[in-house]
């Protein structure tokens, strides 16, 4: 039970999405045989009941093969398999006829109307319903479920059945057929919703990183532009000097070397503004790209009193975290607090939805574990710094803890509590939230 379990969260929405839909269609074929073959054996003898049973059987069988394949082609693994199709068609038609006949013209005596109705009204609704599978538009599912009802009332007539019965079958064929093609068309088009939503969340977090590159090089090109700009003329007027023999040449070459160094600092400081990450902008940013993403996130805490170090390396905490909540996992919640106590600050990130997590937690190695990449390790390293520690691993059936514990300084701890007002206890401090709306 507990290998399945981990097998079912192991998958995305969209992959457990389609995954219910196949079986649901799996279920198809028992549901026919149970529905429609096994009530012949009380109203056929045999060998008549036997007939019926494996020719429905038969029909069932092919129809779920037809299903899964054409499944297949609605996600795109694989051609349109049309001659699996052209043989459910033939074989409905061919079923139904021949139950028809040898349930109406079975031995003398025998009750062979309701088998012969829910035989023949079974097969070709369940056999139309397939077929759907494979037709995009609705005007053509419409179309074949009109002219399954009118075929199978201009068959039963010839076959011995009366007008008004034959009547019956028809609408009864409308509705089952009617029910089974909206329920093949409904589940091909939720498969591909699901599967387009989730390309979409991908997409977003993608469009996410390339706006933070433009942005850096949007920085880089404003300050590299104008100075280089500026040395460029600098440096064509101290040549012309030069050749005239004129001493400003050395002044101007002066100049040039101090635009370059200048530019050098604003470089560095544009890198530093880059690989520095600022807490409350990653707490802000995590809750912005989560919710974005569809995912519940919730932020408490404050970064109100920390060092700029400390917030720094919590940053890159806050954002690997919510890296990996967008990349792995299903999560639809996420959860990040911060709390200072006893001289210690926490960062916690909480998510569900995270599939083929291990059983333990990681608490001091500095290797990636497999499957996680070097994410974890590179935070430990940032942690350590600060003599951080990093600790990650299930809190649940199917939730992952990230925590980030960083000593404070003795003098840079901030107030937990306001004095206590005259005569009375402490007044309770006020959980803050940081609300973001993106």
């Amino acid at each position: 039970m507990g290998r399945r379990g981990g097998w079912w969260r192991g998958k995305s929405t969209p992959a457990k999405v389609e995954t219910y839909t196949r079986w649901s269609f799996h279920t198809f074929p028992f549901i026919e045989v149970a529905t429609f073959a096994l009530p012949a054996f009380g109203y056929v003898p045999a060998p008549v009941n036997w007939i019926l049973f494996l020719l429905v059987s038969a029909h069932a069988a092919l129809a779920a093969v037809t299903a899964s394949l054409t499944l297949d082609w609605t996600r795109g693994r694989r051609p349109l398999p049309v001659r699996l199709l052209w043989a459910l068609g033939a074989a409905t038609v061919v079923i139904a006829v021949v139950s028809l006949v040898v349930a109406l013209h079975g031995p003398h005596g025998a009750d062979n109307g309701a088998a012969a109705g829910t035989v023949f009204v079974g097969v070709l609704s369940f056999g139309i319903g397939t077929l759907a599978l494979a037709v995009r538009e609705t005007r053509r599912m419409v179309y074949g479920v009109l002219g399954a009802a009118v075929g199978a009332g201009a068959v039963a007539v010839p076959a011995g059945v009366p007008a008004p019965g034959a009547a019956v079958a028809a609408g009864a064929v409308v509705l089952a057929a009617g029910f089974f093609t909206f329920t093949s068309a409904f589940s091909v088009w939720l498969l591909n919703a699901v599967y387009e939503l989730d390309e979409a969340r991908e997409t977003r977090a993608r469009l996410a990183v390339a706006e933070e590159r433009l942005r850096f090089g949007r920085d880089l090109h404003d300050v590299m532009g104008r100075n280089l700009a500026v040395v460029a003329l600098k440096s064509e007027l101290a040549v012309q000097l030069a050749r005239r023999g004129r001493p400003e040449a050395v002044e101007q070459m002066i100049e040039v070397q101090r635009i370059a160094r200048e530019t050098q600092r604003e470089v560095r400081e544009v890198v530093r503004g880059y690989r520095e990450a600022d807490l409350r902008t990653e707490l802000a940013g995590a809750q912005g790209v989560l919710t974005a993403a569809g995912i519940d996130c919730e932020v408490s805490g404050t970064v109100t009193g920390l060092p700029a170090e400390i917030q720094s390396a919590l940053g890159w905490v806050v954002r690997e975290a919510t890296t990996n909540v967008l990349r792995h996992g299903d999560a639809t919640r996420c959860a990040v607090s911060l709390r200072v106590a006893e001289g210690r600050v926490t960062l916690t990130v909480e998510n569900d939805g995270a599939p083929g997590i291990g059983t333990g937690s990681s608490t001091g190695t500095d290797t990636a574990e497999p499957g996680r990449g070097s994410g974890l390790a590179g935070l430990r390293e940032r942690l350590r710094e600060v003599d951080g520690v990093l600790r990650a691993g299930p809190a649940g059936s199917d939730l992952f803890r990230l925590t980030a514990e960083v000593p404070l300084p003795p003098d840079s701890v901030p107030d937990q509590a306001p004095a206590p007002e005259p005569g009375g206890s402490p007044r309770p401090v006020p959980h803050p939230v940081i609300e973001v709306t993106s």
